[in-house]
């Protein structure tokens, strides 16, 4: 059985990997944040902490998960954004290279400037502000050090459930369960969903045949934060008892002030030129998370 380190494996995306690869793979899952009980202590901010819990479990492969995802706490926290966001992608490849394993490291479909309605794997990114800024750097250093990586770009991840998710489902999720009737709902943000476990399942399958390199790695269907929204509300079958108030982007302008691209479509050209294509399309997926994660929670 091979063996996986997973560093920043406390989020949605680490509870994906640790449930879809713990029967095929010996993990060893860490975070600063111990909410698991599968989960154990490492800052990979700490290169010589890092090198050494890392060295000690003698993985095949090491996997970089976490990051500070959180626009606005980005922008009034930079040096800790870079820190953590960029610096701490360098660790892993020096590791990584060191022991002369394949590295896996998680980019978005916020480095693009939304200016594309869509952006395929070889479109050039021009991140708008620090966290994209950081994420690409962190992709730019790994395609130029790393000999054998996967760099995989998620969208709106979505995934974890109410625990872990900090994303648009769960606060959409959160503000129902809070009574909610009304759904301020922004109508100039396009992007595309992406599921945590059609996610690591389809890393999966790239992994295992070897087929390195920088993907696009969303749910398949082209949509919007309003029409999630609209889907999500009636997968609850509360179209009728919800409002959804349509507005722009500037309605919520006090409280999420960082640049955001208006259009982060990704395609996965490229894993469908080699056939390796594994997301579902977003409505799917979605059914399959409220059922599988939020059965009881309202």
């Amino acid at each position: 059985m091979k063996k996986i380190y997973i560093a920043g494996c406390g989020g949605m995306l680490g509870e994906a990997f640790y449930q879809n690869y713990r029967e095929d793979y010996k993990l060893k899952c860490t975070d600063i944040d111990l909410n698991d009980t599968w989960l154990s202590y490492l800052d990979f901010r700490d290169l010589d902490a890092y090198r050494k819990d890392v060295y000690d479990f003698k993985p095949d492969y090491l996997f970089h998960l976490g990051a500070y995802t959180d626009l606005e706490f980005c922008e009034r926290n930079v040096d800790d954004t870079y820190a953590t966001n960029t610096l701490s992608v360098e660790n892993a490849v020096y590791i990584a290279n060191e022991i002369e394993i394949p590295l896996l490291y998680i980019s978005t479909a916020g480095i693009f400037d939304g200016k594309k309605t869509l952006y395929d794997d070889w479109d050039i990114p021009n991140p708008l502000g620090h966290y994209a800024r950081s994420k690409y750097a962190g992709e730019l250093y790994v395609k130029e050090y790393s000999p054998l990586h996967l760099i995989c770009r998620a969208g709106w991840m979505m995934g974890g459930g109410p625990g872990k998710d900090k994303k648009f489902i769960q606060k959409i999720m959160h503000q129902i369960k809070n009574g909610a009737t009304e759904l301020n709902i922004v109508t100039d943000k396009l992007g595309t969903p992406t599921y945590t476990h059609d996610f690591a399942n389809n890393v999966k399958q790239l992994l295992e045949a070897e087929l390195w390199g920088l993907y696009n790695m969303v749910c398949e269907g082209a949509t919007g934060r309003l029409e999630v929204a609209q889907e999500l509300i009636s997968l609850l079958g509360l179209s009728e008892k919800i409002i959804i108030n349509e507005v722009s982007s500037d309605f919520f302008k006090k409280e999420y002030f960082a640049e955001r691209p208006e259009c982060e479509r990704l395609i996965n050209k490229k894993l469908k030129l080699r056939g390796h294509d594994t997301m579902r399309d977003w409505k799917i997926a979605l059914k399959d998370y409220l059922e599988s994660a939020y059965s009881g929670y309202l």
